[in-house]
Order: C-alpha cells, then structure tokens, then sequence
C-alpha cells in the first residue's frame, strides 16, 4: 500500500492536470461555437450554389439531348457528315469547355488524395481514424496498381504520411491552423489545374466530418471529377417527374428550361463550376476544424470527469489510510497505559 504523502502527492497532481483539461475543454468549447457560427453561414450558400449548378446542368444536358434528337429526325444517320448532329447547333460541342469537369477515367491511372487532420493532440481518436483511413484508402490503390499523390493538411497527417513514405507535395499546416477562403482557393486552383491538364484523374478528400459534438464520421469523397450528389441542392424541391417547384411555391418549373439564362448555359456553367470548387475546398476545411474542436471538447470533458473519478478515489484511499493510521497510535496508547 502507498503511503500517505505519496497518495498525497498523486493528489495534488491529479488537481494540477484537471485544472489544465479543465481549461482546454473551456477553451475548445469557445472555439467550436465559432467554427460552428462559420460552418453554418457557409454550408446554406454552398447548398444554393449546388443547387444552381445542378438545375443548369440538368437543363444543358436534356437540351443537348433534345438537340440531337431532331437533328437526327431531320438528318438520318447515313447522311450525317462526319462531325454528327451537334455540329447543326453551330458548334461541335456546346459544353466543351466544362465538361471536362465532369469526366474522369474508369480506371484511373494516378490518384490525388486531399488528406485533412489537426496541427495538434489531445483531440480523441479525430487525427487517428484519418490516419487509418487515409492509410487504407492508399493501400488499395497501391494494390491496383494506381499512383498516389497525398496532399497532407495538418501537421499530424503529414508526419504519419512521410513516415509511411508519401510525402506532401508541399508544406499546408498553416491550412488547418488558420483556415481562410484565399489559401483554400489557391489549393483548389492547383488540384483543378492538375486534373484539367491529366496529371491526376481522379481527386478524392478524405476528412473527419463535423455530425455533431459527440460524432465525427471520418468521410472520403470526389472531388474530381465533378459531380452532384442526391440531396446537394438547396433552390428547389425536386419531384419524381423531373419538375421542381421554387421555394416561394410562385410556379413550378420543368426542368429549368422555364429560365431565360443570360449570356448562356454554358458560359454560366463554365464560371460557377471552378467557384464551386474552390468553395468545396473551403467548406471542408471549416468542417474539418469544427470536427477537431468538437473532438477537442468531448476528450477534455472526459479527460476531466475521469481525473475527478480518480481524484475521489485518491481522497477515499488516503481518507482511509489517514484513519488507519490514528487508529493504530490510539491502540498503541491504550496498550502503553495497559502497561
């Protein structure tokens, strides 16, 4: 059995390091009510700019289709020239310029993965079920055959990649210390200018995603190519036969082609698709922060209830130990008297 002062001295250190989680968790908790303040004022504008995108590209594409369709009604397909039907439309391709964005290959030769951890610890498992996935997800392209490039934001998730050899391309711990839209924007402009010119064919971000204070899902999705998922788009209510119906309920609209879009589909698509991606980059790098805060808080209040368990069972073993020994010099006088 420990001796007092011992059991003494674990006293004040348990104190000393409660204090000290204490703080943190006060402090992670101010942090992520910010983060959350700025997540939730960018997640509603990034949702209307997916949703313009997807009705502009859904219009483009039943257009295109429509298009083809009475050229190949008014031309059968043994007098079409060599070009097809779309060049009747005056141009070979109408969505040339931003299709591009859209089409990766089937079987991708080289692979960037956007790999998003914390500068700092003392934050539960978030860094470490990154790791593990990010880990993972270069093993089974490693397996196929697929080169892998890994982007590493945050200090954590840089140190764990060089050591499993794939260093970052370049130094982004200043990303996740101090997230702001110009630094997100040039990271988004160099995987965008990369995937364009064919170095990489596919661009994946595997992050933790902020669910809610006590639940951090670690997340791997595409960034590239472009696409957009069921439920992405916040302008309208789609219905099952294609129609939506605008958010003041005023009209409904098939489709999108109801809209009068200036100068044209395209040239609309082709400027708001790389502001959708840069934005992509910024809003998931505010989620990533707000994940780390959220984590941050929960491992320091738990830090802090298991230290006041152990404080109390400390207090009861010295307590107790403190009693036997007076209990004992009293039995010691009591037999000196006897005597």
């Amino acid at each position: 059995m420990a001796s007092l002062k011992e059991i003494k001295g674990r006293i004040a250190s348990v104190g000393s390091t409660l204090k000290i989680t204490s703080a943190m968790k006060m402090v992670a908790s101010a942090k992520l009510h910010k983060a959350q303040s700025a997540i939730g004022n960018m997640v509603p504008y990034q949702k209307r700019l997916l949703g313009m995108l997807e009705d502009l590209l859904s219009a483009e594409a039943l257009l295109s289709a429509e298009n083809l369709h009475s050229a190949e009604a008014l031309h059968p397909a043994e007098d079409l020239p060599d070009d097809s039907a779309a060049s009747y439309a005056g141009q070979a391709d109408p969505s040339a310029g931003w299709s591009v964005y859209l089409n990766g290959r089937q079987h991708p030769r080289s692979v960037a993965l956007v790999c998003f951890s914390s500068n700092s610890s003392l934050c539960g498992g978030f860094n470490a079920n990154a790791i593990r996935e990010a880990l993972k997800v270069v093993n089974e392209y490693k397996a196929a055959g697929v080169e892998v490039t890994v982007y590493s934001i945050g200090r954590k998730m840089a140190e764990a990649m060089r050591k499993a050899g794939y260093p970052s391309p370049a130094d982004y711990t200043s990303l996740s210390a101090s997230p702001s839209y110009d630094a997100a924007a040039a990271l988004g402009r160099e995987l965008e200018s990369a995937f364009l010119s064919g170095r990489f064919d596919k661009v994946e971000f595997i992050y933790n995603h902020f669910k809610s204070t006590a639940s951090q899902p670690t997340v791997r999705e595409t960034y590239l190519p472009f696409s957009l998922g069921p439920g992405d788009s916040g302008s309208a209510d789609t219905a099952s036969d294609g129609s939506y119906t605008v958010a003041d309920g005023s009209y409904t609209v098939a489709d999108g082609r109801g809209f009068i879009v200036e100068p044209s589909r395209p040239t609309l698509i082709a400027q708001l698709l790389p502001k959708a991606l840069m934005l992509k980059v910024y809003t998931v790098l505010l989620d990533t922060v707000t994940a780390e805060h959220a984590a941050r808080t929960v491992a320091m209040q738990m830090a802090t209830d298991n230290g006041n368990e152990l404080l109390q069972d400390l207090t009861l073993e010295y307590n107790k130990g403190r009693q036997q020994k007076i209990t004992s010099e009293i039995l010691d006088l009591e037999g000196g008297v006897l005597e």
